[in-house]
């Protein structure tokens, strides 16, 4: 990229005056004044093409950095020998905006179709926008989401997406022009000029690094083959030209390598952080489960769907999963400024309430046998096995009244994890074990005891194990599970059990910060929690029509706090691992199956008590439960012919309520009793498929 005194030097031949950057049209105008051609003027700014010059010409996007400099130079010294009807401040006309981007005519430039404009008193210096908004012909119509104000250091918002002819189209509908032809040049352009990035989440946190997402096009462009050979690694060879040319610039990549969501950086400079994330689309980079339809999405679309979910959850690093895990430490740092008593410096320590900065050994029963430390000392002693739901009532169990009633109804709780993790209390600190305690229901950990004389009806699935089969004998437990034996009445004993002393509630920023965001995110696809329960099935069956970009926001919400949560209890991969040795995702602090453990136990203790209490009041037991979806024989094909409404119209307390907000119910999907027998007596579960066109249900959704 060439210098800024080069640029001068290049325009100096053209002018000599002090600069200003006047409206689109008016460019035009100056240049043909001027009697320079495009090409000319691309030639004088460096640039490899007259698409650059086009689009600012038009309004399409707009120079930034020492071309933004060189540019007004030269503006404003043709302003002064081509004066527009004798005054250097009347506005230029405007044209309207580019075909492209709205299905209208775009004016010509210079053309009079002029608005007029009221001429100020004193002579008033035309100032450039930041970038020129602009709407796509293909966009839905706009929703009732919120921008926020930004912050000054980021005036074009976290993110943009990269198109080939180095459109950036960004958030609010922005566009930038990218002069980069190499990664190391964009990185460059993205921290030194594009203006993007995001604010810290917690005043004890980091920045967020910018995004830049690379089109197809794009990818091309800066050398990137179509799709990457290797499969299982998912990155691009180390002497591959394009990981050459970065690492030449001294540049570095994280360890994932040069791959869908490449990480580029430097070591940070005081508090400056010297780090662009990229995110590659035809790498798949967005996975079509959790962002439904968004790769074939025109660029201006994608950098919506994205900049509303970084708006509302966080600039994306990677997969919702990744991303998921990241909201928890951008959350809840690792580290807060404490003062040295020594030196009387300030120094990174402990931030209370987090997870800190280094990786914790789980309890011997809470990992797995393949772990370091549990595989070193040869754990025989049984593990954790706190999973969600998948049980199938015996088709011997259906009564004959149940055989009457002609539907399946599915009900699916929503964020069911998200709804467990609310004021959550899990352990900080690492665990210590007691031999033959008594129990303590909020302290949380892992307890081994026999609940197999726990009596409940056949027809509910055990609360205590994932298939709902009865215990035999001891096993180990998550708090919430063995304080769930209790609240039924029964005595509870335990033999031994893995505590930790420290805890705290470690999730609730977590929790909160994803509730409002799917809360959010449902009412801008007109789902809002005022709606009566016709209503709210009713806006159901129809809101991912209302929107599509709006609900790709909605699925990669929903993707993200499930993939956050499992992430919490990654297990190793790849064909040449040994048990014993150390893998990637249990050396990071947020490797805690402890965590995972409870957030699950909660959730299917949750389901059982809803289940319970609906028997209690209705009379009626499921078919089947799948994670958080639950099938109930219905006389009706929807779920207000069974729920537990009073004789005022209100819906009863502790069973199934329909609603928008985590932990509610809505509809999963209709089917008559005779089909769902019929895959019972097949031994599938009939929550698997209730939703029709053989769905799977997601765990956790």
């Amino acid at each position: 990229m060439a210098s800024q005194e080069e640029l001068f030097a290049s325009v100096d031949a053209l002018l000599e005056e002090e600069p200003q950057l006047p409206p689109p049209a008016e460019r035009a105008r100056l240049r043909e004044a001027a009697g320079i051609t495009q090409a000319r003027l691309a030639e004088a700014l460096k640039l490899k093409s007259t698409q650059s010059i086009k689009n600012w010409e038009n309004g399409r996007s707009e120079p930034t950095g020492s071309r933004l400099a060189a540019y007004q130079r030269l503006l404003t010294g043709w302003a002064a020998k081509y004066p527009n009807g004798g005054t250097a401040s009347a506005a230029a006309p405007q044209p309207a905006p580019p075909a492209t981007f709205t299905g209208q005519v775009a004016a010509a430039p210079g053309a009079e179709t002029a608005v007029p404009v009221e001429t100020p008193a004193a002579p008033v210096a035309l100032q450039r926008p930041a970038a020129r908004p602009t709407t796509s012909s293909r966009r839905p119509a706009a929703t009732k989401a919120t921008v926020p104000a930004l912050d000054p250091r980021f005036p074009h918002g976290p993110l943009a997406v990269l198109d080939g002819d180095g459109s950036a189209y960004g958030t609010a509908g922005i566009v930038l022009d990218c002069p980069a032809t190499t990664i190391a040049e964009l990185v460059e352009w993205t921290l030194k000029e594009s203006g993007l990035g995001a604010p810290k989440l917690n005043k004890n946190g980091k920045d967020q690094d910018p995004l830049i997402v690379l089109t197809a096009a794009a990818a091309a462009r800066f050398g990137l083959p179509e799709r990457l050979e290797d499969r299982r690694g998912l990155r691009l060879p180390e002497d591959h030209p394009v990981v050459k040319q970065v690492l030449k610039a001294k540049w570095q990549l994280t360890q994932r390598g040069f791959g869908p969501w490449a990480r580029i950086y430097r070591k940070a400079q005081g508090r400056e952080r010297q780090c662009v994330q990229l995110a590659i689309l035809p790498w798949d980079a967005l996975d079509s489960r959790s962002w439904p339809g968004v790769t074939g999405m025109e660029p201006a679309d994608v950098a919506r769907v994205l900049g509303v979910y970084a708006q509302r959850v966080i600039t994306p690093r990677g997969s919702t999963a990744v991303s998921g895990l990241e909201l928890m430490t951008a959350l809840r740092p690792p580290t807060r400024p404490v003062r040295d008593e020594e030196t009387g410096n300030w120094v990174p320590g402990h931030n209370p309430g987090s997870l800190g900065t280094e990786p914790m050994d789980p309890a011997p029963p809470e990992g797995q046998p393949e772990h370091p430390a549990i595989h070193r000392i040869g754990w025989k002693g049984g593990f954790l096995h706190e999973e969600a739901y998948q049980w199938v009532r015996p088709v011997e169990l259906l009564t004959d009244e149940e055989c009457t009633l002609p539907y399946a109804v599915g009900l699916d709780l929503n964020t069911a994890f998200l709804a467990a993790a609310a004021r959550l209390t899990v352990g900080l600190s690492a665990p210590d074990h007691f031999v033959g305690p008594k129990f303590y229901p909020r302290v949380p950990g892992s307890w081994l005891v026999d609940l197999s004389h726990v009596e409940l009806d056949p027809r509910l699935p055990s609360p205590f194990t994932p298939d709902g089969s009865r215990p035999t004998g001891p096993a180990w437990y998550q708090t919430h599970t063995v304080a769930y034996a209790q609240e039924l009445g029964y005595n509870v004993e335990p033999i031994e059990a893995y505590l930790r002393r420290e805890t705290g509630a470690y999730l609730d920023p977590w929790h909160d910060r994803l509730k409002t965001a799917y809360v959010d995110t449902l009412a801008d696809l007109g789902v809002t929690k005022d709606l009566t329960d016709a209503e709210f099935l009713a806006a159901m069956e129809v809101h991912k029509d209302v929107d599509p970009a709006m609900a790709a926001v909605l699925a990669a919400i929903k993707a993200t706090i499930k993939g956050g949560i499992g992430k919490l209890f990654e297990n190793p991969q790849g064909k040449g691992y040994k048990d014993g040795d150390p893998w990637p995702a249990m050396q990071r602090p947020t490797w805690r199956p402890d965590i995972r453990a409870a957030v699950i136990s909660k959730a299917r203790v949750n389901m059982h008590r809803k289940m319970l209490n609906m028997a209690k009041m209705t009379g009626l037991y499921p078919l089947a439960v799948l994670s958080d979806c639950v099938v109930y024989p219905s006389p009706g094909d929807s779920p207000v012919d069974f729920l537990p409404y009073a004789a005022s119209g209100k819906i009863q307390p502790g069973g199934f309520r329909l609603g928008p907000t985590p932990g509610l119910a809505k509809l999963e999907g209709v089917q008559s009793l005779l089909w769902a027998v019929d895959l019972m007596e097949q031994g599938l579960n009939p929550a698997r498929h209730i939703k029709g066109g053989d769905a799977v249900m997601d765990e956790g959704e």
